[in-house]
This record gives structure tokens, sequence and C-alpha cells, in this order.
């Protein structure tokens, strides 16, 4: 109960559309269910298959503890599993608190896993467990035998965690007469440490990878790979095609590691897939955050913008990253980055470098990325350095980064104006700071 209010279930409900996951009815509410809880447990105990157990927890706790150190299972040893009438009815009437167990028969309980395959657990390991708090309330075993028989549930998969319950809820359903679904067990997700995925590893709701700009389809890919495969090498996939391969026949038994770096680059490789109407839709409101929006773009110059967006995805890895890579698109309001600084304007000669490729950007006709990329060649080749000599200091003086979208496509998205300012404002930058030859320079 004290897990349960209306934001969090706001939450989950947000993280299931989000994800573009619906269901066909719901949600059901547990506690809706009580009267059937109770009903059941009356049935149970008519039938004798259950039994009140008026034990404090810490007596059961001290006999459990015991039976560890004699080696024994760590079950409830049973104390008031045959309780005479009179004593129990002495009892009820004193108002003594009690809980309901279910009284586990001899033998094994066995069950064919869709994952597992065959199962079986011996019975003692399992012991007389609880149907029923002391408090009235039903415990996880019971509740959803009877909520998921009422509903016809026909599938029951969830985590392998859970495989030490289900020898307990098939009891329950035999002994109410209830056939019971068929179960599947998933592996867990674990941390880079091999540990069960926790906070400690940054483990976070759903909505969280909203926010860090992680698409629902990559997020939806990358989870249904975690203990899964399609039987191919495929990895990038639609939701369409993952339905379409899903089979619990290929759920792999091992645990599965959670690895951020892997869901990020997944992210990347949907960009590649999102079409240019769709990053408009993404990517508008970030920028019109980060206050570089201009509604012109869609007014004016929506095929220039769709052009840019679909440049800056190459790059891109999270959503934040068109406004961090786009933002020399955007504005001429931008920093050099002291890295990109140090890395590439650390010669002597940047100025020399800058200045041959803005001389022969100046009089290119037509200014487009093939003849963009020959002259600049052509103009290290005059001054007897490699391209790569002039190429990586342009691209700092016109995006202020080192690396970004391909560089000569995007002189010819920025225009000739605003490449021939840009270079003229790295030049007034370098002979306020110059570099020595060969100095490592602070940057400016």
């Amino acid at each position: 109960v004290e897990k349960s209010s209306a934001e969090m279930t706001k939450a989950i409900i947000s993280g299931l559309e989000w994800l573009g996951l619906d269901w066909d009815e719901g949600p059901i509410y547990q506690s809706a269910n009580r009267e059937k809880h109770r009903q059941a447990v009356d049935r149970l105990l008519e039938r004798g298959d259950a039994y009140r157990c008026f034990c404090p927890k810490e007596a059961v706790e001290k006999a459990k503890k015991a039976a560890m150190a004699r080696g024994d299972p760590a079950v409830y040893p049973g104390t008031c599993r045959e309780l005479p009438e009179e004593e129990e009815a002495r009892r009820l009437d004193a108002g003594e608190p009690f809980a309901v167990r279910f009284r586990t028969p001899p033998g094994s309980t066995a069950f064919d896993d869709a994952v597992y395959g065959n199962l079986a657990t011996e019975n003692r390991m399992i012991g007389d467990f609880v149907l029923l708090r002391s408090d009235g309330s039903p415990t996880y075993n019971l509740a959803v035998v009877v909520d998921d028989s009422d509903m016809a549930i026909s599938h029951v998969i969830r985590g392998e965690d859970h495989l030490s319950n289900t020898p307990k809820q098939i009891l329950i359903y035999r002994a109410l007469g209830m056939s019971p679904p068929r179960f599947a067990h998933l592996p867990l997700i674990l941390g880079n440490d091999r540990q069960r995925l926790s906070k400690r590893h940054g483990a976070v709701s759903v909505g969280v990878y909203r926010e860090e700009g992680i698409l629902p389809e990559a997020l939806f890919n990358y989870l249904a790979l975690l203990g899964w495969s399609p039987g191919d090498d495929r990895e990038i996939m639609t939701r369409e095609e993952i339905v379409a391969s899903f089979s619990l026949e290929r759920v792999i038994k091992k645990s599965a590691v959670f690895d951020p770096e892997k869901l990020v680059w997944m992210n990347g490789q949907h960009f590649s897939r999102t079409s240019p109407e769709r990053l408009v839709e993404l990517v508008t409101p970030l920028l019109r955050e980060a206050g570089l929006f201009d509604p012109a773009l869609i007014a004016e110059r929506r095929e220039w913008y769709e052009r840019v967006l679909l440049m800056l995805r190459e790059r891109a890895r999270r959503l934040p990253d068109f406004v961090d890579y786009g933002r020399p698109f955007f504005t001429d309001d931008f920093e050099y980055d002291p890295e990109a600084v140090a890395r590439r304007w650390k010669s002597g000669r940047t100025a020399d470098f800058l200045n041959a490729a803005r001389d022969a950007l100046a009089r290119l006709e037509p200014f487009r990325a093939e003849a963009i990329e020959a002259s600049i060649r052509a103009a290290a080749e005059e001054i007897g350095v490699s391209a790569s000599k002039v190429i990586h200091p342009l691209r700092v003086a016109v995006t202020g980064k080192a690396v970004g979208p391909g560089l000569f496509e995007l002189l010819e998205v920025l225009g000739r104006e605003t490449v021939s300012a840009r270079i003229d404002r790295a030049l007034r930058c370098l002979e306020s700071h110059p570099a020595p030859p060969g100095d490592e320079p602070t940057g400016p």
C-alpha cells in the first residue's frame, strides 16, 4: 500500500504511453479485489488447505534461524498447523491477531516454464507460507492468483527472481480448483558489476531517459534485446519488426548487462532513421528553450532547417546534441572549445592556414560542398601543407568545436558571408592570443 500512489500510477502509465505500449483494459488495482481475496482464503480454510497461525513474528523468525543453524530449510515450523479446535476458538474469542497460512502438502511441485523448461521444487523447501497477514491484507502470492484467474490470464511473463514464487502459486491454483497459466521467467538485468541492476548503478525511471534525450523507439529496441535475440545479427529494429520476430523460445537464459553506452549508441542509430519532419518536432522545443529558435525557420526556411537537422543527426547521440552541435547554425554567439583550440590551433601557422582558406572560399563559385572541398585542398597544397592542416583549424573557426557534421556541407549550409565573417573573427582572436610555434596555448 505504501508503494502505491496516484503519482506512481501516473508515472507508470506515462512511461508505457511514451514507449508506445498500449493495453486492453485497466489499470486494474489489486486493492479493488480485496473481497475476492478474502473469499478465496475462506474457501481454503473450509477445505482444510489453510489454517490460522497465531505465532508472533519474532517467534517465527527465531525458529527459522534455528532451522538454518541445523542445516534445515528456513521455513515456518508448523507450530499452529494442527492446533486443536478448542484452542483456536479460545484464541479467536480472546481477540488474538492471526495470519492465515497455506497448508503445503508433502511431495514436490513441478511446472513447465516456457524459458527454463521443466522445473520442480520439493515442497518441504517451501513450507507453510502466509496467505493473509494479521492486518487482513493479502500477500502477493495469494493476490496474483486470484486476480490473474479473475482476468483469465493465459501467460505470466516475469523476471526469474519470481521462480521461487511460482510453486507456491501453483499450489494455490490447484487448491482453489483453478488451472494455472503458462509461466515464463525472463533473465534479470544486471549492472556492469554483474549484480542485479539497482539505483546504485544509476537505474532510473523511463521518464528520466526521455528527459535525457533518448528516443522511445531506441529504448524499446534496446530493452527488447536484453535477454532476447531475433535469431540473426540484427540490432537496430523497429517495434513492428520486434513484434513480428518475438517468441518466448528465443529468450536467453543468461542474464543481460545493461550498458548505458550501448543504449546511447543505439539511440544515434535510430536518429539516422528519423524523418526530417519528426526531427523538427523533436528538436524545435529544445532550440526554443535554448533561445536559438527563430520562427522564420519554419515559416520561410523550412527546407534549410530540415537540411541542418539531417546534418546534425549524423553526430547526435541524444536530443540535446542537436542543440550543442547545432548552435553555430543558428547564432554567431558561440565560444571556442578550449580543448579544440589547444588541439587544432596550436601551430604558429594557424593564421596562415585560415587566411588561405578564406582567400580560397572568397572567390569560389558556386559555393557548394564539392567545390568547397576541392578549393580547400588546393589551397592547402598551394601553401605546402596537408589538407588536414587547414580543415581542422577551419572547423574550429566556424563552429568553435573540433568535431561535428561533415565540414564541406556545413560550410555550404552556413553560406559564404557567414563563413568569411567567422574566419575573420577567428583571425582577430589569434592576433590577440598568439601561439608561439610548438607551444600549447590555453586558447582565446
